[in-house]
């Protein structure tokens, strides 16, 4: 028998003339199993029976179907209904377009002028601040969606709209996204200019396939390499901190507390606690930014960092590349983003490019109704750290991401925050696991706000920029290489013609440099370079010109 407190769910239905009842109910019912399977919100069976006016389906309880009003008639969809014990409401195409999806397909957005019926339909029906607890998920002509309220704690009422979160946006998705599964159209992507492409799936082998998730430590992982391949500051972390991390390990029997750290990080930037929320890592951030905003057309600006591009991917999302180009110096022109991107995500300063863009530039991309997505994970490597936006206010839509992972060593402890509007971080807070950050690392990050530890940064940054001056003077001696001018990050970007080829040298010789054709925009003759002390630099220098003299 269900608990009262069963969540009510309103299944969405997108259906083509002559879908027969049972083509409906069958893939109503795979739904419904599905949020209610090992992952779900509960252990129902497939095509539970009836309960009263709805269908019980384990601890759900099925209120009705909805779906356009052009298709709330059609006999297939009625007779389910009514096998089911439900009703159906039907909405107009104008009401159903303005509704958030996120796996939006070309076919329904050309007939009936939303891109998705079934995901539209069941957030319409379910309410305001409704979610998806299953995703789109496709028979041969019909379509299905479910939508409704979770409660975070098995104890608390599911009517409590300040503790629900999103099934499908903490899972991965069982069918994989939309565009990628079989028989799914191509959904173009918007403003196609020479600016823009698409992933396309298969191997990264062709212009515009690139494997998203190679980061730099598969360059050096089981083997012992000199390491110009990952970014994280070498000799770190410092002592004072190794030793604040391990006083923390007598407090690991009690839950985080994350108030202290998360009030640090505010103080430090001069924002209100509720303008913060700590993650473990940027790389957290970035799949909660993917998981929870109700966006349709996100963008994101290459060469960059390709993980905020994955996430999006693996949520379901159909992703806009705005490629900056060589020849402009990898410089950002705001006028290149189309203008119905509502998410759009840059770097500053840009891995792997190294450029360091003008906040106003950046800022320059902000509009009602758009999140803009600035990952500044590498703006404590610069000195005075000028063009930040963290701390700004008067950017709408703005989320800044920092990392404390690069600069203090924290790779293997997972530490970051996103610094956003209120609501922006209510919702990102939601879609978090409880205590996702571990006490060790929210000890990390209340020590790195500290006066003495910022000060330790700067000097840090400016011994990097001495640093990267003389890896850039050296890398000018040879005339087979072609660096991007005025980097500013702790890495710098060159080009070498036949650079897969060297970089394979390079390893036969003891040094391990980041690849560059996993970044959209770039291909195989482009490595990334992280920037290291004088001796390594000029030992690597050695080994550059061995490598270009073997290869003739």
């Amino acid at each position: 028998m269900l608990s009262d407190r069963a969540p009510v769910v309103h299944v969405g239905v997108g259906a083509r003339s002559g879908a027969t009842a049972g083509e409906v109910l069958a893939l109503v019912r795979s739904a419904l199993a599905e949020l209610a399977g090992p992952a779900g919100t509960g252990h129902a069976r497939a095509g539970g029976a009836s309960s009263g006016a709805a269908e019980a389906s384990g601890h759900a309880r099925v209120a009705g179907l909805a779906t356009l009003d052009a298709r709330a008639a059609e006999p297939g969809i009625v007779a389910a209904a009514e096998r089911l014990g439900v009703p159906v409401t039907g909405f107009p195409a104008e009401e159903l377009a303005g509704v958030a999806v996120p796996h939006p397909s070309e076919v329904p957005l050309a007939a009936t002028g939303t891109a998705s019926v079934a995901e539209a339909a069941a957030l319409r029906a379910a309410g305001p601040g409704a979610v998806l607890l299953v995703p789109k998920r496709k028979g041969r002509r019909v379509t299905c969606a479910i939508a409704g309220f979770v409660p975070l704690h098995p104890d608390k009422s599911s009517s409590c709209p300040d503790e629900v979160t999103s099934v499908a946006r903490l899972l991965p998705l069982t069918c994989g996204y939309i565009a990628g599964e079989p028989d799914s159209p191509h959904i173009p992507t918007p403003h196609t200019t020479a600016d823009m492409d698409t992933h396309t799936d298969g191997p990264p082998t062709g212009t515009h396939a690139h494997d998203l998730r190679h980061h730099g430590d598969a360059e050096v992982r089981d083997e012992k390499l000199v390491d110009l391949a990952v970014n994280v500051r070498t000799a770190t972390p410092p002592d004072w901190l190794r030793e604040r991390i391990a006083l923390s390990l007598t407090d690991l029997a009690h839950y985080p507390d994350g108030r202290s750290a998360r009030a640090a990080v505010a103080e430090r930037h001069g924002l209100p606690t509720g303008r913060v929320l700590l993650t473990s890592g940027a790389a957290e951030a970035f799949v909660l930014l993917a998981r929870a905003l109700p966006v349709r057309r996100p963008v994101v600006v290459h060469p960059q960092f390709t993980e905020p591009e994955a996430a999006l991917r693996d949520a379901g999302h159909e992703v806009g590349r705005v490629l900056l180009r060589e020849e402009d110096g990898f410089r950002l022109d705001p006028a290149a983003v189309p203008e119905d991107a509502d998410l759009v995500v840059v770097g500053n300063p840009t891995n792997p490019t190294s450029v360091l863009h003008p906040a106003e530039t950046i800022a320059a991309l902000a509009r009602p109704g758009r999140y803009l997505v600035v990952d500044e994970a590498f703006m404590d490597a610069v000195p005075g750290e000028r063009e930040a936006l963290a701390g700004r206010t008067d950017v709408p839509g703005l989320v800044v991401l920092r990392s404390l992972t690069k600069t203090w060593g924290l790779a293997g402890l997972r530490i970051g925050y996103a610094l956003a509007e209120p609501e922006t971080v209510a919702l990102l807070e939601r879609a978090q696991p409880l205590w996702p950050v571990s006490t060790p690392a929210l000890v990390a990050a209340e020590a790195c706000m500290t006066r003495a530890a910022l000060a330790e940064a700067e000097h840090a940054a400016h011994r990097i920029g001495t640093e990267r001056a003389h890896l850039l003077a050296g890398l000018a001696e040879f005339d087979e290489v072609r660096t991007v001018a005025a980097a500013e990050g702790p890495f710098v970007l060159i080009r070498i013609e036949g650079a897969d080829a060297i970089r394979e040298r390079l390893r036969l010789l003891g040094f391990a440099a980041r690849r560059g054709d996993t970044f959209p925009g770039l291909d195989r003759h482009w490595l990334r370079l992280a920037v290291r002390d004088r001796a390594t630099t000029n030992r690597f220098l050695q080994a550059l010109d061995q490598a270009l003299l073997l290869g003739g």
